[in-house]
């Protein structure tokens, strides 16, 4: 009989520019996780580099990695060795002239799980990823692990419902949101609440229109490589939601920290069977959904 209970973890780090570092100092946090008890680990957005979207420039497409190689290999021998799922997201090489922002799911055997490539490329000043990334083509996908069945995506597709949707009916217990968000530092003091409050916000009602445990692993620390801008201060505040979008576990906005959670599916059908969205929705309705504008 399949689990009914099992713990999570998210990993709010500070993460540079020297890839090297950044895979010893992820391989570190994962095992202390993995001693704090967490059986599904999940790290942040493009854990391997500092963001470097916020700027266009060709040379940061030598940061990317192709398929199971550097990430893979190392992770893939750490959930081995610790009996663990991890979500490791990356920078994909596919070919010559297309990369993918893109998350491996690795399995306890170390094997692969699933991959995940992110859908939604956004192109915001100083988030300039359609520069970088083609769009993801294998689709929002639950994924069946030795611990759970999970669902992964990815940073800006946490504001499209669409993604949790489909990705809980397809049979995920659980969204993970690897993510990079953050703040301009000229812009905090008159947006930044309004702008936190709406990330949370959105977070939280995919947990509850959806009957699904949310996790969200963001990084932390004010990152400015290109000469002249203010940078991106990364907001932390990595969280995970329970079926209802209540707040399990919460980290700060400027501190390294490892949040775990249980996920209890007793307790994610009762709130399914009281709050009966899926049951109510109305599919003979939704086709214009589809649809880019409606007339």
């Amino acid at each position: 009989m399949p689990k009914r209970k099992y713990k999570i973890a998210v990993i709010q780090l500070n993460l540079n520019d020297v890839a090297e570092n950044n895979l010893k100092k992820c391989i570190s946090w994962v095992k202390d996780a993995a001693a704090k008890g967490a059986e599904v680990i999940l790290l942040p957005e493009l854990y391997s580099s500092h963001y470097f979207c916020q700027s266009e420039d060709v040379d940061n497409f030598a940061l990317a990695e192709p398929l199971y190689s550097t990430s893979f290999i190392a992770f893939s021998e750490l959930a081995k060795e610790l009996g663990v799922v991890i979500i490791v997201p990356f920078f994909e090489k596919r070919m010559a002239g297309i990369y993918h922002n893109s998350a491996y799911i690795i399995d306890t055997d170390g094997t692969e799980a699933g991959l995940y490539r992110k859908m939604h490329i956004p192109d915001d000043p100083h988030f300039y990823e359609k520069f970088y990334f083609t769009p993801g083509d294998l689709g929002f996908k639950a994924i069946e692990t030795k611990k759970g069945k999970i669902g992964t995506l990815i940073c800006w597709d946490q504001w499209y419902p669409e993604a949790a949707r489909i990705t809980a009916l397809k049979g995920a217990e659980v969204l993970f949101y690897p993510t990079a968000i953050g703040w301009h530092p000229k812009e905090k003091e008159q947006y930044g609440e309004n702008q936190y409050g709406a990330w949370m916000n959105v977070m939280k009602g995919h947990a509850v229109a959806n009957g699904v445990f949310v996790a969200a692993a963001n990084r932390i620390g004010l990152e400015k490589y290109i000469e002249g801008t203010e940078g991106i201060q990364f907001w932390g505040a990595s969280f995970i939601a329970g079926p209802q979008g209540e707040i399990l576990a919460q980290a700060s906005h400027d501190q390294e920290e490892i949040l775990i959670a249980e996920v209890d599916l007793d307790l994610q059908e009762n709130v399914r069977q009281n709050w009966p969205f899926f049951r109510d929705r109305r599919i003979d309705a939704f086709g214009d959904i589809t649809k880019r504008a409606i007339d």
